[in-house]
């Protein structure tokens, strides 16, 4: 049975992720989280799509055994290759972040011209460009991979030279194309969108596919009535498959305040 109490569980290869917690937190000040970091075995983005399956579906037993009445996939690569899975063995809702950011495009595009940016195993799966065509079939998608802009935010190089080359080396040929609307498709990339923001320009709106996900958390707990109920103070755990000192150290960074204790699952 699913208590409305419970907490929200979320996984994410690593401390990505965090950007979600980060906005569901903000969003949902009342409700408990229970955060894995498949720390052991990131990245997700360079797995073959079965690999990922099972690493998403161990990641959910982990969190299954806590008591979670919500399961949310906080990685792009997961959502892309493990959501449907996920939604046909679970009897809890589950949300991922790839629908949400990609419908989100769709609204704010006057032109119908969207660049989304993410990881080549998000890229590859074509997820975003998938989502898009259903929610709107006249849209035009451009869509590069950008594998380090992920080391950048986790080593805190958030602005400088080497992120802007970095960013110009990725966007500019996006840009070319005449994109007004631009997706993070990815959970590091918020930390960058002030120099990707610069690199875009202003007629370029960014989605964070991390704020829009807690939108739909939200309107998902409200409308199946799964709301906590309790006015006490939420309880928020951190769960890493290893290494938690340093997923701790990046953590901070990443939360801008310090996560307390991490704890060390064995899958």
């Amino acid at each position: 049975m699913v208590d409305h109490n419970d907490a929200i569980g979320i996984f994410d290869s690593g401390v990505g992720g965090l950007t979600v917690f980060r906005e569901v937190a903000a969003r949902l000040p009342e409700e408990s989280v229970v955060y894995l970091g498949d720390t052991a075995r990131v990245p997700y983005g360079t797995k073959s799509p079965d690999t990922v399956i099972r690493y998403a579906r161990s990641c959910t037993r982990v969190l299954l055994a806590r008591g979670v009445k919500m399961l949310v996939v906080a990685c792009n690569t997961a959502s892309a290759h493990a959501l449907h899975t996920l939604r046909d063995e679970l009897d809890i809702p589950v949300i991922g972040v790839v629908e949400p950011g990609a419908r989100a495009a769709t609204a704010r595009s006057a032109a119908g011209r969207i660049g989304v940016i993410g990881t080549p195993s998000t890229i590859g799966s074509r997820a975003y460009e998938q989502t898009i065509a259903s929610a709107r079939p006249d849209a035009a998608v451009f869509s590069t991979a950008c594998p380090l802009f992920v080391p950048l935010a986790e080593e805190g190089w958030l602005s400088g030279e080497v992120p802007e080359k970095v960013a110009h080396h990725y966007l500019d040929p996006l840009l070319a194309h005449g994109i007004d609307v631009l997706v993070l498709g990815c959970t590091h990339y918020p930390l960058l969108a002030p120099v990707i923001g610069a690199t875009a320009g202003p007629d370029v709106a960014l989605v964070d596919s991390a704020s829009e996900t807690a939108a739909v958390v939200e309107q998902t707990l409200a409308g199946l009535g799964l709301a906590c109920t309790v006015p006490m103070a939420p309880r928020h755990r951190f769960l890493v498959s290893d290494a938690p000192e340093g997923f701790a150290r990046v953590g901070e960074r990443f939360l801008g305040a310090p996560l307390g204790t991490v704890e060390w699952v064995d899958f």
